[in-house]
């Protein structure tokens, strides 16, 4: 089984010092023509995301300062956790006011699609100049033949760990299957090195639960968007996950976001499911334990389970405009300018390659094999399930991912709090709410 990577070019650190910063060229022939002429006296709002990489709103913002200065025209961004945005997403939408543009995660926009600004062609120019979208793009965002919101990326998921403390309890390679890895994670807590995975409702790092269920066969949905979640499948992998749980550090049922990575650099879990943000803190820390651990830990792809094939679940970035906006030209000159490789290569350098690229033509980027442990996170959406595997994506699929359905059952029947089948029968009926027939 092929490793999958992803990343782009660290501006600001040593690591990326050596790469040179030249624009990639295009084939003419694959250079697209746009044609937009913002309103007069535009001002937008932008509500995004907090940065889980400083680098990341560091050249975000030097951007949006860079977007002022050719076109005169006024940006304010503002920033929230990924738990916050959603909520202020939705109420915008529904009270038809606030940001212009919301930068949202996974299927958001298909919660209140009538609310936003038709965006296909912004998306037909970027997806000519740049190679084509992946698939799972127009999976997350196409409806009716329409974009309905613009690809942002995707922050990769994959398994962070400690190199020498895998190696001490006997793993000379990283897992590459399931039964391998419940094997390495019982060795490790038998060292004292145990890992931990986040179950509280952590809205990027719940992925790790979609692959558990996903890697056995389990799914949501059925291709006509049938409930199918209560299957022996998905017992098999709840049972299997209920034994990984009890190799886990204790507190993570409350782990949101943030405390995976925590833990990983106090070093108190040798093992867990992250982003590339992990690594960029321990790399770019100026405590010299923390550069020594940099050294130290590796990236590998999630093992292949009883499913046979890759069932990789990343956090999905989407951008959307919303019909409310006084300057919906403004907003989608704005987004096109983002998404250039002037501004968009330079972006996923310095946040070192924490977001994925969404079109194609950017995965030759050399940040994704300048330092060989990015390379597991490079391919992120071009492997990727979308989260309603494997029905269509919708309000169902969107309210779903909100409901934390997945991790909720993963939870319970890990901790022991309901039986394997009562957590997947609790799952289906509450999966069926949204899900009507």
């Amino acid at each position: 089984m092929s490793e999958f990577n992803r990343r782009k070019f660290l501006k600001k650190t040593s690591a990326a010092a050596g790469i040179a910063a030249a624009p990639m060229l295009w084939p003419a022939s694959a250079q697209a023509q746009w044609n937009n002429q913002p309103e007069k006296g535009a001002k937008l709002r932008v509500l995004r995301w907090k940065r889980f990489v400083q680098g990341d709103e560091d050249q975000y913002m030097a951007n949006v300062k860079k977007f002022t200065a050719l076109t005169g025209i006024e940006v304010r961004v503002d920033n929230e956790g990924w738990e916050d945005v959603r909520p202020k997403a939705a109420v915008a939408a529904n009270a038809g006011a606030g940001p212009d543009i919301i930068l949202s995660t996974n299927d958001d926009a298909n919660l209140y699609p009538d609310k936003l600004v038709d965006v296909t062609d912004l998306a037909n120019y970027l997806g000519k100049k740049y190679g084509g979208w992946y698939p799972v793009c127009e999976q997350y965002l196409k409806r009716n033949n329409k974009w309905i919101g613009l690809p942002l990326g995707a922050a990769g998921n994959a398994i962070v760990y400690r190199e020498s403390q895998v190696k001490a309890a006997g793993f000379n390679t990283f897992p590459r299957d399931t039964d391998g890895f419940l094997k390495l994670m019982k060795a490790l807590k038998e060292k004292g090195t145990p890992g931990g995975f986040a179950l509280g409702h952590a809205t990027g790092d719940q992925a790790w639960a979609h692959w558990l269920v996903w890697s056995h066969g389990g799914k949501i949905v059925n291709e006509k968007n049938e409930v199918v979640i209560n299957s022996p499948e998905t017992v098999k992998a709840l049972e299997y996950g209920k034994e990984l749980y009890g190799t886990f550090v204790p507190g993570t049922l409350s782990w949101l976001d943030p405390n995976n990575n925590k833990a990983f650099l106090d070093n108190q879990i040798s093992v867990t499911a992250n982003g590339i943000s992990i690594y960029y803190a321990a790399k770019t820390s100026q405590d010299p334990k923390l550069q020594e651990m940099a050294k130290d830990i590796q990236h590998a792809n999630f093992p292949i389970g009883p499913a046979g094939v890759p069932t990789e679940f990343n956090l999905f970035f989407n951008q959307m405009i919303y019909k409310h906006t006084k300057y919906p030209k403004a907003a989608k000159e704005f987004l096109r300018f983002m998404m250039e490789e002037e501004q968009f290569g330079p972006w996923m350098q310095a946040s070192n390659g924490y977001t994925c690229q969404p079109l194609k033509a950017y995965e030759s980027n050399p940040i994704w094999t300048v330092d060989p442990k990015n390379t597991p996170y490079r391919d992120a959406m071009k492997v990727m399930r979308p989260l309603g595997y494997a029905g269509e994506m919708g309000y169902a699929s969107a309210a779903a991912i909100a409901d934390f359905i997945i991790l909720d059952m993963v939870a319970e029947a890990g901790s022991g709090s309901r039986t394997p089948q009562e957590a997947a029968e609790r799952a289906q009926k509450r999966a069926e709410r949204y899900y009507k027939v």
